[in-house]
């Protein structure tokens, strides 16, 4: 457990500091802005989408460490992947980051490493802000929120 919770802040603050995906992809055709109204990180996500397929995504704005690395490195996992491949994903990560299953580094990837956020109940919707952000994006809604 320990070196989980080193690698969970080795990439918080890596993640953090030097955010992967901080810019829009060109031709991105679908959009959302993201809100955490309980500590003010705001995020937009941006992805060009062919059929069914995440083909870029990125992001930009202001928020916590947690809540840029997180989406930091789902604009990294989410390239190349389907709606319903996101959708399990997101499931999945919701699941660990709340602390309802353990973080498995097979099923999870790099991902594995949110799952010390579950010792902070606090910051579940700063993890998370990304992820309902790019939900809300392919389902072609303009707003994603985590109240």
């Amino acid at each position: 457990m320990d070196d989980l919770r080193e690698l969970y802040q080795e990439v918080i603050l890596d993640h953090g500091k030097n955010p992967r995906n901080f810019a829009f992809p060109d031709a991105s055709n679908c959009e959302a802005d993201g809100y955490n109204p309980l500590c003010g990180d705001q995020l937009t996500v941006k992805a060009r989408v062919e059929g069914d397929v995440v083909l870029d995504v990125g992001f930009q704005g202001q928020g916590c460490a947690i809540s840029t690395a997180a989406a930091s490195t789902m604009t990294e996992w989410a390239k190349g992947k389907t709606r319903s491949q996101i959708d399990e994903m997101f499931e999945l990560f919701h699941s660990v980051v709340t602390g309802k299953k353990d973080a498995d580094e097979d099923e999870l990837g790099k991902l594995a490493v949110f799952g010390g956020v579950a010792e902070y109940p606090m910051r579940v919707k700063c993890a998370t802000l990304a992820w309902h952000t790019l939900e809300a994006a392919l389902a072609g809604k303009k707003e994603a929120s985590t109240e």
